[in-house]
């Protein structure tokens, strides 16, 4: 509980208001029961009120706080679904298509925090990611300033030697299949800078490969090198101050003994507090890994460069997992002008 712990101790000061698009999944309503408790903002959920009323009493879930909207007897299903039609009138849809996706709670919740009547978003527990992601990604899009949408988990260990104090940021564990070059780059930066406002340090960014400083060749490695370099660029130009190298070896970014022997010099070798995998294979892989074998406390998938702040949550999450995120989003939502000039003031469909 420290990093979340002083997660929960800022976002007390500025309370925020989430959806949660899975109104009656048993671990949600016990998240938002605590969001409200821990005063921590507004959750609201969407869902039949009947069912989530039921689903609450059959768990000895108090609803005191939370916010329930059924989007089929919504009073913005109507604006949302123009919103939407609007949005989508390049692919052809019409209106019937445009409300009956309005009506699903993933899509109405983005139209929620697109159109400012939520702060934040989080979805995942019992939905596959391309049902989180593809609402997302057609309502809100990329912010002006970023050119890729990723993600990242925020991983708590027990060991404080590793990261920043026991936490690390992971990423891309739940979006980009095979990044390119420009991609994984952005992908570093949007991780660094979310490091930066989230736990207030420098960025240490490892760019993880097989191989360290060229301990092997292979396209995939250059990729890494091309990637490492191009994030130091856009840091530079977007005046963040981090640390970026790559190519490195896992071992050689987390533990300082083993960077001394395999190099010298290195701003990030042995004290990597951000983790930046060459590809979802080995970015899930890896972050589930942690999770489980060091039983890890597992904050994600955070995603990164959109123009509001949203979550795909794993459906192997549990209510606390699901508050920790929520807890994230919802401070993210107070700076993410910071994090991305410009964010959050087109409405959807300019």
């Amino acid at each position: 509980m420290r990093f979340i712990g002083s997660v929960i101790e800022k976002l007390q000061r500025h309370p925020k208001r989430v959806v949660f698009p899975e109104g009656t999944e048993p671990r949600v309503l016990q998240a938002a029961r605590q969001f409200f408790s821990l005063r921590l903002g507004v959750p609201i959920l969407l869902g039949e009120r009947a069912k989530v009323k039921d689903a609450a009493e059959r768990l000895n879930v108090s609803l005191e706080g939370v916010r329930i909207i059924n989007p089929v007897e919504s009073e913005d299903l109507g604006s949302f679904t123009q919103r939407y039609e609007a949005l989508r009138r390049t692919k052809g849809i019409q209106e019937r298509e445009a409300r009956e996706a309005m009506m699903k709670p993933n899509y109405y919740g983005a139209m929620m925090v697109a159109m400012h009547q939520a702060d934040g978003l989080i979805s995942g527990t019992s939905e596959v990611s391309g049902s989180v992601l593809r609402p997302l990604f057609q309502i809100i899009k990329v912010a002006p300033t970023a050119t890729t949408a990723s993600s990242c988990m925020v991983m708590e260990v027990e060991d404080t030697r590793f990261g920043h104090q026991g936490t690390l940021v992971m990423a891309d564990c739940g979006v980009i299949p095979d990044p390119t070059a420009e991609q994984l780059a952005d992908i570093a930066v949007s991780a660094a800078q979310l490091t930066e406002r989230l736990l207030n340090i420098r960025p240490r960014v490892a760019m993880l490969s097989f191989s360290t400083r060229g301990s092997a060749t292979h396209p995939t490695v250059m990729k890494v090198q091309a990637a490492t370099e191009l994030a130091r660029q856009r840091a530079k130009e977007r005046c963040l101050e981090a640390d970026f190298d790559g190519e490195l070896q896992v071992d050689a970014a987390l533990i300082p003994e083993i960077a001394g022997r395999k190099l010298h010099g290195s701003p990030v070798a042995g004290q990597a507090n951000v983790l930046v995998f060459p590809d979802l294979n080995s970015g899930n892989i890896g972050s589930k890994l942690i999770q489980h074998v060091a039983r890890a406390n597992a904050y994600g998938q955070i995603l990164l460069g959109l123009d509001r702040p949203a979550a795909d949550v794993s459906r192997g999450a549990n209510a606390h997992d699901i508050l920790g995120v929520a807890a994230i989003v919802g401070l993210q939502s107070i700076e993410y002008h910071l994090l991305y000039p410009d964010a959050g003031k087109r409405l959807p469909g300019e």
